[in-house]
């Protein structure tokens, strides 16, 4: 860390993460910043939808700074947010660095340039490195259907092959050669849950231009990333209490017949039998759920469950979900 603040030149230092959606991002945030590492950190997190669940879930203390853009990418429609945020974080002389977690269907590639196309920001701030977070169980399926995550992968500097205990030993080596032949120079270290060594990846000096120029001739030239207009999310809201084994009934069942194009799910219930916040989460056909931290005496308990997928009708499943309300609410 010390050698790439020297080269930094007094400019802050900037960790950009990305990967595919459900691949780990928002999990290697929380460890970089509960290291004991002594640095003021800002953390801007983007997120797809209109709401912000993985702002919700990230570890913060006294000594950083949380913005979080909503509904766009730091790619394209929330760009001109990312510069003016930036250039205020620049204001903070204790700012010792910044880390940036993309939206899972963002091109880094414009958001690379951002630094290099205006002045207030390569004159104080220097892109550190671009992690990318892939995901050992969907990688391959994600590379097929997925534009986005073909060139999360190809734009790595570091790649964190995440989810490998979910596989076996054949499965990664196959993986693996799958990575290699988009980025062959990306340093790949195997990961469970995000979980790796932060000297490895933060303050590491890892971003060349030179290197992203011959990967894209036009990085420079501040072209903007166009999404699959297929592709969509929405929010399911409800303040009456959720029975969480109708839930999984219901989620199941979509799953065995919309799998493929259910990209990911993730939201904050009130879970019926729960005095905490329980948080669920899935990506494609793999689940999670697991109680967080009790609800505050003042905070109000409302489920918000946030659909990222492929042509979703979001009538059909507000209308499904609507039938995992405890009966009686």
């Amino acid at each position: 860390m010390e050698e790439a603040a020297k080269q930094s030149g007094g400019r802050i230092p900037v960790t950009v993460v990305t990967g595919f959606l459900g691949s780990g991002k928002t999990t290697l945030i929380n460890r970089i910043l509960s290291e004991q590492h002594g640095r003021n950190i800002a953390v801007i997190v983007n997120e797809f939808g209109e709401i912000s669940i993985d702002g919700q879930l990230i570890v913060q203390d006294d000594q950083e700074e949380l913005v979080e853009f909503n509904n766009g990418c730091l790619c394209c429609t929330v760009r001109g947010d990312l510069i003016d945020t930036l250039e205020r974080l620049q204001k903070r002389s204790e700012l010792d660095a910044i880390l940036i977690e993309t939206t899972g269907l963002a091109d880094p590639a414009p958001v690379a340039s951002t630094f290099f196309l205006e002045d207030k920001l390569t004159s104080r701030t220097r892109l550190d490195s671009f992690i990318t977070l892939a995901d050992a169980v969907n990688l391959e399926q994600n590379l097929a259907q997925s534009e986005e995550a073909q060139e999360q992968i190809a734009f790595a500097d570091i790649i964190l092959l995440n989810k490998t205990d979910l596989v076996s030993s054949e499965e990664l080596k196959k993986v693996e050669q799958v990575i290699r032949k988009s980025n062959s120079i990306a340093k790949v270290y195997h990961t469970k849950n995000s979980d790796i060594e932060i000297d490895k990846v933060f303050g590491v000096g890892a971003f060349e231009l030179g290197e992203k120029l011959q990967l894209d001739p036009t990085l420079l030239e501040g072209t903007e990333h166009e999404h699959d207009q297929s592709v969509g999310s929405f929010v399911l809201r409800e303040e009456r209490p959720i029975d969480m084994n109708r839930f999984m009934i219901w989620l199941n069942e979509m799953l065995l017949e919309r799998g493929e194009d259910m990209y990911r799910t993730k939201g904050i219930f009130n879970a019926q039998g729960f005095k905490e916040r329980v948080v669920f989460q899935s990506v494609r056909m793999l689940t999670s759920m697991q109680p967080e931290r009790p609800w505050a005496p003042d905070e109000e308990k409302v489920t918000e469950y946030v659909m990222i997928g492929k042509n979703l009708d979001q009538d059909e499943f507000a209308e499904g979900f609507a039938t995992c309300v405890v009966p009686g609410n």
